[in-house]
């Protein structure tokens, strides 16, 4: 399919243990912020949790007595004091983006987000033309703290629309009312964001074709210059897989995502969107998540929060998940990072294909051995690779292409 609905995974892999105090290596921090420098910052709270949600989210409830919002702004600023210490005399050449996510950030109050924001600019830097976003649900905003979160510097917010839709909203369990997206997003403009996106989820059982597009008008007439839109995926330990595996609700169709993805591109292209990767469309190129195009073009980020992962200079690692044991070992000085791995240069190679074949600039065709580059050939043949950009060096999914995407990716590697 074109595109899901991704985040920081339910079960973190297996790696290498991270040292106590978070060392480098040598050869890691030579290289670091050469494709430029980012951050992420995970928020892990959450109101309620939604049916269809697998990430590292907690509700107050699920926390019990842990460690709770009032405190988390300072823990996460050990953890950038630590992350200082860690690239020393080699600190990036100043930080290109930063990607506050989670859970829901704006649970934390305004002011806890803009605390964070400047610690990261005293500790590394912002570059001046920084992009800066929070996410955010739509009735976790309110004109004043986004007038707040402007002023501090944040440039970009991304709302959880996710439909326009009640019935879709009911079974996702998401607790906003239709309506209330849009108005967040022009809340947002009205506040001098420089720009806004929303966050679709199509396939949701019981959702009609009326239905999305009735979301995809409304994300059009919201003024929002970015939209992302994800197939829903059916993770296990989740609600909706338990009401899915009693019957109550169907299984997603893999045709029906297809053919909303088609209603979004044909929507969204005749509004003036374009697309730059397989799930993401802007209206223009300075609207393009630049946070996100770091991570597909395999640049550097540091990853804050319980959960988070970072990768500098060909190291990948990630911190343990709950947020009470995160700030145990930031008090007792030590590294929150649970694993690391060193990526090989076939590995790095793997996910350069899988990710760029999935942006509208395309692989370069040199990057390709002989059997991808014979791959290559056959998605040509097929209608899946765009015929002008081919002979000009450059593998560059047609429409087609991006609903087949993971087959193609499969054809070009090994």
């Amino acid at each position: 399919m074109p595109g899901t609905l991704v985040a920081m995974p339910g079960v973190l892999p297996d790696g290498e243990t991270v040292p106590v105090d978070g060392a480098l290596p040598g050869t890691a921090l030579r290289a670091v912020g050469e494709r430029g420098f980012g951050v992420y910052l995970h928020v892990p709270f959450c109101a309620s949790r939604c049916g269809y949600c697998d990430f590292n989210t907690y509700t107050a409830a699920e926390l019990g007595g842990g460690v709770g919002r009032e405190s988390y702004a300072d823990t996460v600023l050990a953890e950038l004091a630590l992350a200082a210490r860690v690239l020393g005399d080699t600190p990036p050449p100043r930080v290109d983006t930063v990607f506050v996510g989670g859970g829901t950030p704006t649970l934390l109050p305004a002011d806890d987000l803009a605390r964070l924001l400047d610690g990261i600019d005293r500790t590394w830097g912002l570059a001046a033309d920084a992009e800066v976003t929070t996410e955010a649900n739509p009735e976790s905003v309110t004109p004043g703290s986004l007038k707040t979160l402007r002023a501090a510097g944040y440039t970009r917010i991304s709302l959880g629309m996710q439909s326009a839709a009640a019935g879709v909203l009911a079974v996702l369990d998401r607790t906003h009312r239709p309506g209330r997206a849009a108005e967040a997003a022009r809340e947002a403009r009205d506040a001098g964001f420089d720009h806004v996106n929303l966050d679709l989820i199509y396939g949701t059982p019981g959702e009609r074709a009326e239905d999305f597009a009735a979301s995809l008008d409304q994300v059009v007439a919201a003024g929002a210059d970015h939209v992302s839109a994800y197939a829903l995926i059916v993770e296990d330990g989740t609600r909706l897989a338990a009401r899915m595996r009693r019957g109550e609700l169907p299984y997603p169709s893999d045709d029906v995502a297809a053919d909303r993805y088609l209603a979004a591109e044909a929507a969204l292209d005749a509004a003036g969107f374009s697309w730059y990767e397989v799930s993401n469309w802007a209206r223009t190129e300075a609207a393009r998540c630049r946070h996100n195009l770091l991570y597909w073009t395999g640049a550097d980020w540091w990853g804050l929060g319980p959960g988070a992962h970072s990768h500098v200079g060909g190291v990948r690692w990630w911190n343990v998940k709950h947020p009470t044991t995160y700030a145990q070992r930031l008090a007792a000085g030590h590294s929150p990072g649970l694993a690391r791995e060193v990526l090989t240069p076939d590995e790095m190679h793997t996910e350069d294909v899988m990710l760029r074949l999935r942006l509208a600039s395309g692989l370069p065709l040199a990057a390709l051995d002989d059997a991808g580059r014979a791959g290559a050939d056959r998605a040509l043949a097929a209608g899946l690779l765009d015929p002008v950009a081919y002979p000009r060096g450059r593998a560059v999914l047609t429409l087609r292409g991006r609903l087949l995407a993971d087959a193609v990716v499969r054809d070009l590697l090994p």
